[in-house]
């Protein structure tokens, strides 16, 4: 009999609880051009330890939205680096001024378990510019293409993932899992909120049979921080709720 999938603290009704703040920054940075990014298409195939194939690295978001069309899909163990919250701070995005977030990216050491994705043979470029283009909004990067090696069931492979860029002023060290989950608590902007962010990863990790323990432990953190800052708000309902039912006045 198949184990019964782990229940997540961080439900999708916990995740609707967090309210979009309508204050996030204009971008301050520069975007790069469109030769720029073929440029750099050009030249992490020019760099690809294999003319065979192209994969792709994924950890984060581009497991449940790639950016990009593929044929073949493996699950893969990268040794040397970890998935970490280490890309802030975040007020453009999936955060504001006022509660700014952190997104994820690999950085140096450890490992990291994720999906690998093989791009059509006859679309690479063509696949690979409209993921730069969404990954790389920033000129400088904070999130830099290289080639890793790749760990699968069936046989070792080279994948293109995006690790941090520790010298693009955005790389965020040092901090404790729970003054992470008081970010990703709070964040919220455009594209939407960290929370809806964490929950996505988490919940296709564990479908695609990955169990990050760190992640999961962040995700009973988030959960609770949203559970216990919406709670009053919910008993000032219940207030409301009762008295209406009794048509009686509240004040």
């Amino acid at each position: 009999m198949a184990p019964k999938p782990r229940q997540m603290r961080l439900t999708p009704e916990l995740v609707a609880r967090v309210l979009s703040v309508d204050d996030s920054l204009p971008q301050p940075f520069t975007a790069p051009s469109d030769a720029h990014h073929d440029d750099t298409v050009r030249a992490i195939l020019a760099a690809a330890p294999s003319a065979d194939e192209v994969w792709l690295f994924a950890y984060g978001s581009l497991m449940w939205n790639p950016a990009c069309d593929f044929v073949e899909q493996r699950v893969g163990f990268v040794p040397g680096w970890h998935r970490s919250f280490c890309l802030g701070w975040d007020r453009w995005f999936r955060g504001s001024d006022r509660q700014p977030g952190l997104m994820l990216s690999l950085d140096r050491g450890g490992q990291c378990k994720g999906a690998v994705y093989r791009l059509p043979p006859d679309a690479i470029e063509a696949n690979l510019g409209r993921l730069f283009r969404r990954e790389m909004r920033a000129k400088p990067s904070a999130h830099s293409p290289r080639w890793v090696n790749v760990r699968t069931e069936n046989g070792p492979l080279h994948a293109i993932t995006f690790v941090i860029n520790r010298n693009s002023g955005r790389y965020v060290r040092g901090l404790s899992l729970e003054q992470i989950a008081d970010a990703l608590a709070l964040a919220c902007g455009p594209w939407g909120s960290m929370a809806d962010y964490l929950h996505s990863t988490v919940s296709h990790l564990e479908g695609m049979g990955i169990h990050d323990r760190q992640l999961w432990r962040l995700q009973e953190l988030v959960g609770e921080r949203i559970e216990a800052s919406t709670a009053e708000d919910d008993s000032v309902l219940k207030v409301l709720q009762k008295a209406l039912e009794r048509e009686q006045p509240l004040l």
